[in-house]
């Protein structure tokens, strides 16, 4: 059988110290040859690490040969600010924003923006430059969303304002994406909705993080890891074979893209990329 041709991208963070600088740049060259459509580079919580986000991305326009996407979150940011970034990217030659809205700080009540929703974001950069716009999706319903029926019709709204395509928070188990995609069909959602998977190397903080993100873990997949606490080795096998399982059936389900969110290590993405058949590709 002829293997289904397979897309992916990557995301990454930036790094928060020097000494993390090297082993960042090491895992992006390490997935270069298997030219991603793009890589994405995130800011912290609250836009904490927001100038390293804008230096990586300049710095990976620069030095490799990859397409880079800038996340831009707007909460607890003015429209001068937003401005500025924008422009900032647009003349570097980064023509492609992931426009989110961000987290709401948890212990500050005076939060002062000129947007409230990623919505708000997303008009404002249609009105500067022809970006082209990336948004996120929740096949599991926002944890501040009330309904499935909301999720949609904050999707919708953000397309109508000229998203081209979305990737969404990560999930377990494929049929929640699966779902979701058959309500955005037949809601007339008609752009890419690439599933954003994401390879566990530390089940508890993973567990932690789900919870926060409504996002369910499998008790199957958490007795997967029981006793490796202190096997790393034997974590990074189980890991890359379930989000193997994962793409497979995604891929079975007639997904061909897929965004990895790689947590800054590289190994685990690139095996599962292997095996999917995405292989490293000279450069013409």
């Amino acid at each position: 059988m002829k293997q289904q041709k397979v897309n992916v991208s990557f995301e990454f963070f930036p790094p928060k110290n020097e000494g993390a600088i090297c082993s960042l740049w090491n895992n992006i060259n390490r997935l270069e040859p298997l030219k991603p459509r793009f890589i994405s580079v995130t800011y912290g919580a609250g836009g904490s690490t927001r100038e390293n986000t804008h230096d990586l991305v300049k710095q990976i326009k620069k030095k490799t040969n990859l397409q880079p996407a800038a996340h831009l979150t707007c909460i607890n940011s003015t429209k001068e600010e937003i401005e500025f970034i924008a422009n900032d990217y647009w003349i570097s030659g980064i023509k492609h924003i992931v426009a989110l809205r961000g987290d709401v700080p948890t212990h500050n009540n005076n939060v002062k923006s000129d947007f409230k929703y990623a919505t708000d974001l997303i008009s404002f950069l249609r009105k500067k430059h022809d970006f082209e716009i990336t948004v996120s999706a929740y096949p599991e319903i926002h944890p501040d969303s009330n309904s499935i029926e909301q999720e949609y019709d904050v999707l919708k709204k953000k397309i109508d304002l000229g998203a081209t395509k979305a990737i969404t928070q990560f999930f377990f188990d494929v049929e929640y994406y699966f779902k979701f995609i058959d309500g955005a069909i037949k809601r007339g959602i008609k752009i890419p909705i690439i599933p954003g998977i994401l390879p566990v190397t530390n089940c508890e903080r993973t567990i932690e993080f789900a919870k926060k993100m409504n996002c369910k873990m499998p008790i199957k997949l958490k007795n997967m890891f029981k006793g490796l606490d202190s096997d790393q080795e034997t974590r990074k096998l189980v890991a890359a074979t379930i989000a193997y399982d994962q793409c497979d059936k995604l891929i079975s389900g007639g997904v061909k893209d897929f965004h990895f969110y790689t947590l800054n290590r590289a190994d685990l993405s690139f095996a599962i990329c292997h095996i999917l058949g995405v292989k490293p590709k000279a450069d013409k």
